[in-house]
């Protein structure tokens, strides 16, 4: 069961959801079903020999701009 990225097209609000089966995604805002699947970008964490920590995100933070993990500001 994979999780989705959609934006709402009545309250433009984005959010994520786990989809079962054919269940349709409605927005957890205003409960239309009026939404549009986005593209999602993925994440990684390495860490190498000398135990350096690297994190990177295909996308930025909408909020902050960052481009490594966010600090939870969404």
């Amino acid at each position: 069961m994979p999780i989705y990225e959609f934006q709402c097209l009545a309250c433009e609000k984005k959010f994520e959801k786990l989809i079962r089966g054919g269940e349709p995604p409605r927005c957890p805002a205003c409960d239309s079903d009026q939404v549009r699947k986005m593209m999602s970008g993925f994440a990684f964490r390495s860490k190498s020999a000398d135990g350096t920590v690297t994190a990177s995100s295909a996308k930025n933070c909408s909020t902050c701009s960052s481009s490594s993990s966010c600090a939870g500001c969404h």
